[in-house]
């Protein structure tokens, strides 16, 4: 997103992050949507304030779980070299603390979807994690399992076991993001089973902030609990032994296998029916998750 003379810092495939001085960031989402490694050439309206506001929501429910690094996301406390862009950056914004990442996808799964079942039936396992044989694609596993990945800004992130996990960040802190993932896992599982929702599977990322006595403050960071970053599946409509219909981009991806697109660029544009039947099922996950019926303005 093009904000005046300010230059981002990252551009991703669907978030901008601009420097706010030394130790905050703004993150920015944008109505971008990407599938397999490329960035689509349509918009999906409201797409970057739904991200926004659910991860809002996830922060706030999750407070007494875990910390997180957001600062604010009301636009009259931000800087008053960005108030020209209130308009621009309602709603879809945050400033966060400059957090130091670990470069440790942290996944868990608690049903067997995605690539999780492609690793399923190749290996029997996931991760190196020995599973039941027997099991259908989008069974639900006999408990949630931490599935992470090492970060791969390149292209698909990639399954690694627990012991790469061990590897990269040391067996203290590898223990820590496997409870903690798993913990808040169980808790919003939990919280969308209540709204009729099934958290199939989700990713987190997590790093390091100062603390107040001085030290490392490990929080939660990035987005959380979207549909970008999770698989939410309609528990009415529950059907295991095959794909279920969800709420992130999988409808976008089908779309592009029909048309038999290469995955090279240039990427396509999406017709207006797949961009507005999209754009219903972002908006549907935010609905049905924290019961509001409207975006902020």
């Amino acid at each position: 997103m093009i904000l005046g003379d300010l230059k981002p810092i990252l551009t991703g495939k669907v978030r901008d992050l601009y420097e706010v001085g030394t130790d905050r960031l703004l993150f920015v989402a944008s109505d971008r949507i990407s599938a397999f490694d490329h960035v689509l050439g349509s918009l999906v309206p409201d797409k970057g304030k739904v991200l926004t506001q659910l991860s809002l929501f996830w922060f706030d429910y999750l407070r007494n779980l875990v910390p997180n690094h957001l600062i604010t996301a009301d636009v009259r406390d931000y800087p008053a070299d960005l108030q020209v862009y209130s308009d621009a950056l309602r709603g879809r914004s945050m400033i966060v603390q400059r957090a130091r990442m670990v470069q440790v996808e942290c996944v868990a799964r608690g049903y067997l979807s995605g690539s999780g079942w492609k690793d399923y039936q190749q290996t029997g396992a996931v991760c190196g994690i020995a599973l039941p044989s027997g099991l259908r694609e989008s069974d639900r596993l006999p408990e949630p399992i931490f599935t992470p990945a090492a970060k791969n800004h390149t292209g698909h992130d990639e399954n690694v076991g627990f012991d790469h996990v061990v590897d990269a960040v040391g067996p203290e802190l590898a223990e820590r993001l496997r409870s903690l993932t798993l913990a808040i896992y169980g808790a919003a599982s939990k919280y969308a089973e209540s709204k009729g929702l099934i958290l199939a599977d989700t990713k987190f990322e997590f790093g390091f902030v100062p603390s107040k006595d001085g030290g490392d403050l490990l929080v939660l960071a990035d987005e959380v609990l979207t549909p970008d970053s999770s698989r939410y599946w309609l528990a009415s409509g529950y059907a295991p032994g095959g794909a279920q219909p969800s709420f992130d981009k999988q409808f976008v991806r089908d779309y592009l296998e029909r048309i038999q697109w290469n995955k090279q660029l240039p990427a396509p544009a999406l017709p207006d029916e797949v961009v507005e039947e999209t754009r219903a099922k972002y908006l549907q996950a935010f609905t049905l998750l924290t019961g509001k019926q409207e975006l902020p303005e």
